[in-house]
């Protein structure tokens, strides 16, 4: 069994796994966390898919040495989709990707027709080709890359005034495919996206519902962990790579879930 005290580790480019580890408080209010925000490599969506793997492998590897986790959550949906067999191969804890909502999303849809909003890097994975070939056959899912919503919500947790934008032209995309009038279901596929959900909502309407992975994942943590002694010794880490001064903006929103103030990795 682990040490009491061995955290989990939340791993994300910025601030978008903190709607996971908001999902994660309200079933396991005491256990130890470190949240660990790769803020030198934001954004994910715009990269690659060689420098996500190797950024993410190469990252969660000098983490875990460091920080000895009990299990290791990649709340990215970009990062999972491309490295988390990788990470699965290097590391010996348990690994929690996230991955787009889109066998909830097609379980809940009436028309059939499903939006998706994500990062350029996810939208085109063949992990997404796969969900959907599994969980979505004789629906229709639109897909739409949204990088603009990345930086509204690390804008909206430094508390700077947003630009709808963004938003806006995310559903205008989607509005304007063919069947796009009927979507009913809304996949947020970037755990940014899901701290955007006031915004979403008003953009898309009350007809329109909003499926995150968050609550699912914070489920598949509890289920792993069970059973283990969880000691938290102090209050949530947060950790971030690159000038610690980038994360001075997010104080507020850190305090008010518990966390130590941020330090560097």
């Amino acid at each position: 069994m682990p040490d009491p005290s061995a955290p989990i580790l939340i791993f994300d480019s910025g601030v978008g796994g903190l709607s996971v580890y908001d999902a994660l408080r309200q079933i396991m209010p005491d256990a130890p966390v470190i949240y660990a925000a790769d803020l030198a490599g934001l954004p994910y969506g715009t990269k690659t898919e060689p420098q996500v793997a190797a950024r993410v492998a190469g990252l969660l590897g000098r983490m875990s040495e460091r920080f000895a986790p009990r299990l290791v959550c990649i709340a990215c949906n970009t990062a999972s989709t491309i490295a988390l067999g990788m990470v699965r191969e290097v590391l010996e804890v348990p690994i929690v990707g996230t991955v787009p909502a889109i066998k909830p999303a097609a379980a809940l849809t009436k028309t059939g027709v499903i939006g998706l909003v994500g990062t350029g890097a996810t939208i085109r994975q063949a992990y997404v080709d796969e969900l959907e070939a599994e969980f979505a056959r004789g629906k229709t899912l639109y897909r739409i890359a949204a990088p603009g919503l990345v930086a509204l919500a690390e804008d909206k947790l430094r508390g700077c005034r947003l630009d709808p934008g963004a938003v806006q032209e995310a559903r205008t995309g989607l509005a304007a495919m063919q069947r796009g009038g009927q979507i009913d279901t809304l996949v947020l596929a970037c755990t940014h996206f899901s701290l955007l959900r006031e915004e979403l909502a008003s953009a898309f309407g009350p007809d329109v519902a909003l499926v995150d992975g968050a609550d699912g994942i914070a489920r598949r943590i509890a289920h792993l962990l069970e059973g283990q002694e969880l000691d938290a010794l102090g209050p949530a880490r947060f950790v971030v790579t690159g000038p610690v001064e980038a994360a001075a903006g997010l104080a507020p929103c850190l305090e008010a879930r518990g966390f130590s103030p941020a330090e560097p990795f």
